[in-house]
């Protein structure tokens, strides 16, 4: 078997690239000796609300929690109906089933991989797949801005603010993305990130934030991440256990420094692949006015051929990977829910049988990416 020269990511490069920083940090944290919710936190809490051009931050352990935090903190009916995509992570769908909410599944823009403004108007109107029980009374949507896109948040806020639905953005994929001229997470009333090591900004283990401008919900957010505390060891409202520890934050601290180089970088890198498969294979998309930040590369091919694609490519030393191979609404956890999906979800079906992620990450060379290029070619 060929051995993996170019992976499809790469965490541990981008550690490497600031390790003589990221040592310094982690021993600045081990000697402060407050290693849960210390300074750490607390400055790296201002400085990527900063970065994000938000009101107020607030982490927490992961992305997922971030969502589920964020939805909890809203006081939402149990129950409550919530619209977000199958095309996602199943953190996504998750974190609404762990907040006591119930998920409906809209479907995709085919180009851009992202809620598809009509399709949420659908799940909102009442063309919800499932006859069973009670329909739920819809009250959140969940955009996710996947690959490092955005999503069409102009079109989807509009429906949402119609609608009278609040918005949770989910970041997870796309720190440093914009759109009009306004950062990711500044249309909805929270956004959720998560600093799993892999992504544009990645911890040494797992990590996660909100970003809110609304100061009541920022605050209800603080409670919520522990125990529902506003006074130590005082509940006022049900909450969980959910915080970014010192070393994280310290780590993290480093890593945002470099972000927007990084993300300038990943650029650089789509523009190399799109001149080069220009003709090959269908190439991602940008949204028209907006900043793309590439957390992925992402091609399409033929369904049946991608296995043997991938599988001619690794024999060059090239890495790929699929983001993501099936659909939440076809998982055998969610499979047949009722009121599961808003509707059929086609794109969703097709994106998950072609799709096919390309290395990308900062520290890839212009000759490895030349390397995969050719790599692509001689499979097509």
């Amino acid at each position: 078997m060929a051995t993996i020269r170019i992976p499809q990511t790469d965490p541990k490069a981008g550690v490497l690239a600031q390790r003589t920083e990221i040592d310094a940090a982690i021993a600045r944290a081990i000697d402060g000796g407050r290693y849960i919710l210390g300074d750490e936190v607390a400055s790296f809490e201002r400085e990527f609300a900063a970065f994000a051009k938000a009101s107020h931050g607030v982490s927490v352990a992961n992305g997922t929690d971030a969502l589920e935090v964020s939805l909890r903190a809203m006081g939402l009916p149990p129950g409550s109906g919530v619209v977000t995509v199958s095309h996602t992570a199943v953190a996504t769908v998750a974190a609404i089933e762990r907040a006591g909410l119930t998920p409906v599944l809209a479907d995709i823009d085919a180009e851009t991989y992202t809620m598809a403004p009509e399709a949420l108007r659908r799940a909102v109107s009442g063309d919800v797949r499932g006859g069973a029980g009670a329909r739920p009374v819809i009250r959140v949507a969940i955009p996710v801005h996947l690959y490092g896109q955005m999503a069409a948040m102009t079109e989807i806020g509009e429906i949402a603010r119609s609608e009278s639905l609040r918005m949770i953005e989910d970041c997870a994929q796309a720190h440093g993305a914009a759109l009009g001229g306004k950062p990711v997470g500044s249309f909805g009333d929270a956004a959720a990130y998560s600093f799993y090591p892999t992504k544009n900004l990645g911890a040494i283990g797992d990590g996660g934030f909100i970003t809110t401008n609304d100061a009541s919900l920022a605050e209800r957010i603080k409670m919520v991440r522990e125990y529902g505390w506003k006074s130590r060891y005082v509940s006022d409202i049900t909450g969980l256990n959910s915080r970014l520890d010192e070393l994280q934050a310290a780590i993290l601290r480093v890593k945002l420094t470099r972000l927007a180089a990084a993300n300038a970088r990943r650029r650089e890198i789509a523009l190399l692949y799109d001149e080069g498969l220009n003709g090959v294979v269908p190439t991602p998309a940008t949204r028209p006015d907006a900043i793309h930040v590439f957390h992925q590369y992402v091609i399409r091919v033929p369904g049946a051929r991608r296995e043997q694609i991938r599988a001619a490519m690794a024999e060059r030393g090239v890495g790929t990977l699929i983001h993501y191979p099936v659909p939440v609404h076809l998982q055998p956890a969610y499979k047949g829910r009722t009121w599961l999906t808003g509707g059929a979800l086609p794109a969703t079906e097709r994106a998950a049988d072609e799709v096919l992620s390309l290395p990308m990450y900062p520290e890839l060379t212009d000759a490895a990416v030349a390397e995969v290029v050719a790599a692509v070619k001689a499979a097509i």
